[in-house]
């Protein structure tokens, strides 16, 4: 079926969908998979039945990318990008966190002595500062 789609794209049909459009309805999609359900952009083609087929590549692609971004900033609590990656917000809450060299330990023990905090009190600060002038 996908092969006809291609030679129908090849004649000259287009659906005429603009890659905006196509953000939407991966967004909408994405907002109503069930909290298990794996986020990939393979799913959500197949959720937007001939409307994905029917679209190029290069327009999937790009929706794709703004879509991830779109939906982690309407549904912070559900969703959120590792890198490139979407993945629901309880998945990161059970990664391991990133391990920190001894020498950045012994300089972030340093700076938090100076600051008279303990080292996670002042990451806590620097990651909610972060944030802050990140929104």
């Amino acid at each position: 079926m996908k092969g006809y789609f291609a030679q129908v794209r090849r004649a000259g049909f287009d659906i005429g969908l603009s890659v905006g459009k196509l953000t939407t309805a991966m967004v909408d999609v994405l907002s109503q998979l069930p909290p298990g359900a794996t986020l990939s952009k393979e799913v959500v083609m197949q959720h937007l039945g001939l409307l994905g087929q029917m679209s190029k590549t290069r327009d999937v692609n790009a929706a794709w990318n703004s879509a991830k971004r779109q939906v982690v900033r309407e549904h912070p609590g559900r969703f959120c990008l590792d890198g490139k990656v979407l993945r629901s917000a309880s998945a990161m809450k059970d990664r391991p966190q990133e391990k920190l060299s001894s020498a950045g330990h012994r300089k972030l023990a340093v700076l938090a002595a100076k600051e008279d905090m303990t080292p996670d009190a002042l990451l806590g600060c620097l990651i909610s500062s972060w944030r802050g002038v990140n929104k």
